[in-house]
């Protein structure tokens, strides 16, 4: 991390501004060699307005921003150069300052270095990429809360709690003659380790949520061929997305599409009919829907009002039965012959999607089921990805074998084992301990520049 990286930082193309940002020790000197004005003589956290220049030949009139080490994002000295938008000048300044002894920053280096010179934890780095990414008011909340450090105190006030336990069992086992030292009781370690299971099951609980927040709901519409769900998709997201007739099989693929029920998203996909069929693209369809039913967190399973169940009626309740669900009767409009007896206990909307009757009361159906007007009430202080997650099911479970060795009569000094798993656990989720390889890929993910 000794050279000094630079990249584009906004969206290449035609715009009013676009940014070059440089990171390093040279960075500034770098700069100064094409600007116009003695940049080693500016203050630092200042705007000053000049000239690219290079082998005599303005390039851009710019603002450049000067950021000395330490107080940076990256705590290296940065520059950032703000040049008009558009391709041809933000490209040239880009090639100039690599002809000047400036690296192309790798995908997300900016935030790694930031990372790596301590900054920010991994959480926030995390959270960083997850701001950029968010759709909704709630995935951008969510991702605030962990940039503004929320989710790491929290894991780091546990951590904190169980060294000073493991200091404590240490110096009574070392120095048992002084009085004045608490002494660590077994039922004082119980007590802290029900606190800890406490807290980290909470965290796991409400952590449940960050997916529907940040990847919003995968609601699969399925039903036989014509009973309307092409309709329905095109009245939820209020667009003609699907094709529609009374041509039973007009579906063959899958049509996908996208709304927001209070802040979360919809990510809502019209299959194909599901019926047996001798149609060699339909029957593609048809199995491409029904493996849809796996992965998917809602089934909006619809019948037609005016028609009897059928035997792939009864597959498809049989085939969705451990999925959560919304029953939808569509076509009240029309003459009621479906025997709704056969649909007891189960969460029934009824509906006309041709006179657009009835969708409100299934959008409610959608949000009582997920709880989201509770959830927006939340304070968003929930781990966002697999990674975090999984590691705080680890630290439970090490957490519960702590549990399980002071139950065993375990010597105290072989307790200190468990504690220190624990706080290994913890730390690799903030990052203050690490693998080399899941670091490198964590970052390329991000966008250059960033």
């Amino acid at each position: 991390m000794n050279d000094t990286i630079c990249a584009i930082s906004t969206a290449l193309g035609v715009g009013a501004i676009s940014i070059i940002r440089l990171s390093g020790e040279n960075s500034i000197n770098i700069v100064n060699k094409i600007f116009t004005k003695n940049l080693n003589k500016v203050e630092s956290h200042t705007i000053n307005y000049g000239y690219i220049k290079y082998e005599n030949e303005i390039i851009d009139e710019v603002m450049v921003s000067v950021m000395k080490s330490p107080k940076t994002f990256t705590k290296e000295n940065i520059v950032e150069i703000n040049a008009h938008g558009g391709v041809a000048t933000t490209n040239k300044i880009l090639e100039i300052l690599l002809l000047e002894g400036a690296r192309l920053a790798e995908p997300g280096e900016f935030t790694k270095r930031a990372f790596l010179n301590g900054r920010i934890d991994l959480l926030e780095a995390e959270s960083i990429m997850d701001l950029i990414e968010s759709k909704t008011e709630n995935s951008r909340k969510l991702a605030l809360n962990g940039v503004e450090g929320k989710i790491s105190k929290l894991i780091k006030d546990i951590i904190n709690n169980l060294i000073s336990l493991n200091a404590n069992i240490e110096v009574n086992i070392d120095y048992p003659e002084y009085n004045d030292i608490e002494v660590v009781t077994k039922t004082k370690i119980m007590e802290q380790s029900n606190y800890i299971n406490k807290e980290l099951m909470k965290l796991l609980d409400e952590s449940e949520n960050s997916k529907l927040i940040k990847e919003g709901i995968n609601t699969l519409i399925l039903g036989k061929p014509n009973v309307g769900k092409s309709s329905i998709l095109n009245k939820l997201i209020e667009e003609d997305k699907a094709i529609v007739t009374n041509i039973a099989g007009t579906t063959r693929d899958i049509v996908e599409g996208q709304i927001r029920i209070n802040g979360i998203l919809l990510n809502i996909i019209d299959t194909a009919g599901i019926r047996n069929t001798n149609d060699v693209v339909e029957k593609i369809g048809v199995e491409k829907s029904l493996n849809l039913i796996k992965n998917s967190d809602l089934i909006i399973l619809v019948f037609n009002n005016n028609e009897n169940f059928t035997n792939e009626d009864e597959k498809l309740l049989e085939k969705t039965k451990n999925k959560k669900r919304i029953i939808v009767i569509n076509k009240i409009d029309l003459e009621e012959k479906i025997d709704l007896d056969k649909l007891k206990n189960e969460k029934v909307v009824k509906i006309s999607a041709l006179k657009d009757d009835g969708l409100d009361l299934l959008k409610k159906e959608i949000s009582n089921i997920f709880n989201l007007d509770e959830l927006n009430n939340k304070d968003f202080t929930y781990l966002s990805n697999s990674r975090q997650i999984s590691l705080i099911k680890k630290a439970i479970k090490a957490s519960k074998n702590l549990e399980k060795s002071l139950k065993e009569d375990i010597p105290i000094d072989m307790l200190e084992i468990d504690i220190k798993e624990i706080c290994e656990i913890l730390n690799e989720i903030i990052g203050e301990s690490y693998d080399d390889k899941l670091i490198d890929n964590l970052f390329s993910n991000f966008c250059l520049g960033k």
